[in-house]
């Protein structure tokens, strides 16, 4: 019993690719040594902390929730301000030109 390949020959037919074999032939998925790496950037870029390969105590795990979860909170914070300001001054210009129109 021969077990089942995973490289594919593009002279079988299919129609859509052309001869480019790579687009059978490539993996789905990536090699756990690269997410590591992306999420250690990531953790650098975007919440100043490094991440590191080895368990996390149950303190850095509450740290990491905690900065997480308060820098969620700032971002929903100035979106709400934001918006509040934007409806006062559509509230307000809708308002003048209705009072415009009225007095005429």
């Amino acid at each position: 019993m021969e077990r089942p390949r995973r490289r594919h020959s593009t002279g079988f037919g299919y129609i859509g690719f052309g001869n480019n074999q790579g687009v059978f032939n490539r993996k789905s998925k990536l090699p756990f040594s690269e997410v590591k790496e992306r999420l250690h950037h990531e953790t650098r870029l975007h919440y100043k902390i490094d991440f590191l390969h080895s368990n996390l105590t149950d303190e850095d795990k509450r740290f990491i929730k905690r900065k997480i979860r308060r820098q969620r909170l700032r971002v929903r914070q100035h979106t709400i301000a934001a918006s509040l300001i934007l409806a006062f001054i559509v509230a307000w210009i809708i308002f003048y030109l209705i009072t415009q129109i009225m007095s005429r």
